[in-house]
């Protein structure tokens, strides 16, 4: 009597290196979001356009234009996070930039001997204007509750229209020269002084956000209102805050662009507010809130920056670069939101 013969169960099909490939990237995507992506791919392509592209003189330059968007998109994420956005950015650039300069220019003249009691001086002043602008902005969300959207366009075009009443449309010259020599063109062992800035700044902003209970809190609100306020947390307190550090930031920022340009304008900051939030969507920053990292938004800032160097160096023209960034911004709202529901399968 013969047993019957015992056949081998087929083994597992294994996915091949396509699959694991296709695999890590979502993984990938998952986890870092799109920016790593948009990276890759743009370094790529301005490279292959551009020879220049990857030298080490234009990196250097990239980085050091590319501060004054870091520190406007450290400030959009902290009122991104909590659930609401600053369209005033750029208004509280062009507001610092006039007043600090009107400042310098009147103090310099009454004081012509002490240059730089008249750069600190005008330096505060642009910074407290800048500050007014946030606490504005933060009264009209935290207190009374309007719609971020409502009181920051508002502010925006306000603030425009203010700025260029001081100046009736014409560049504030007449600066300390030592004003420009440092903040603008500046060097502290070889390291340009706008970057040292940038670097403090995002450094305090990640203890702020990693370390401090005040970050804990940001993310909270925006995740959660209701239930951080039934959690003790004094939201209004913490949104305030939140508008007041992004008018912070960006007045430095536009203080650093002041110093680098020469001369208070009314125009400056114009496109930030855009490409401010463009980083900060790009970055992983959520735009339902509770979400968003330092080091992510300032690799999202210099994507930007990158972007427009690049454009710059391939003879893209400034009317082209603007549908440029407009497109980038759709594209990280859409894949934000794809990858929004392959985390969390069912949420609308």
């Amino acid at each position: 009597m013969t047993s019957p013969s015992l056949t081998a169960a087929p083994a597992a099909p294994t996915p091949g290196l396509a699959g694991r490939a296709l695999g890590l990237l979502r993984s990938l995507f998952l986890r870092l979001g799109v920016l790593p992506f948009m990276l890759v791919i743009a370094c790529v392509v301005f490279a292959t356009l551009s020879d220049q592209f990857l030298t080490v003189q234009n990196l250097v330059n990239l980085l050091r234009q590319s501060v004054y968007l870091i520190l406007v998109s450290l400030g959009q994420m902290l009122a991104l996070v909590t659930g609401g956005f600053d369209l005033s950015v750029g208004t509280v650039m062009a507001i610092t930039s006039v007043v600090s300069a009107l400042a310098m220019q009147a103090l310099g003249a009454a004081f012509p001997d002490a240059a730089w009691m008249v750069v600190l001086v005008g330096c505060a002043c642009g910074m407290l204007a800048g500050l007014v602008v946030g606490l504005i902005n933060g009264f009209g969300v935290a207190v009374i509750g309007v719609s971020p959207f409502i009181v920051t366009l508002g502010v925006q075009s306000i603030g425009f229209g203010f700025a260029l009443f001081l100046t009736g449309g014409v560049p504030v010259s007449g600066m300390p020269a030592q004003f420009s020599e440092l903040f603008g063109f500046g060097t502290v062992l070889g390291v340009p002084v706008p970057i040292l800035v940038t670097a403090v700044c995002v450094a305090g902003m990640g203890l702020l956000m990693g370390r401090l209970p005040t970050g804990t809190h940001l993310l909270a609100v925006g995740g959660n209102a209701k239930a951080a306020a039934l959690s003790g947390i004094d939201t209004r307190r913490v949104l305030l805050m939140a508008y007041l550090l992004c008018a912070g930031l960006a007045a430095v920022s536009g203080l650093l662009l002041t110093a680098r340009v020469e001369t208070g304008e009314a125009n400056l900051g114009g496109t930030v507010a855009l490409e401010s939030i463009a980083a900060c969507v790009i970055a992983g920053v959520s735009l339902r809130g509770g979400i968003g990292r330092v080091p992510n938004v300032v690799m999202g800032a210099i994507f930007i920056g990158l972007v427009q160097n690049g454009m710059n160096l391939a003879s893209v023209g400034s009317y082209l670069q603007m549908v440029v960034l407009g497109a980038l911004l759709i594209v990280a709202v859409v894949t934000d939101q794809i990858r929004h529901r392959m985390v969390a399968p069912g949420s609308h």
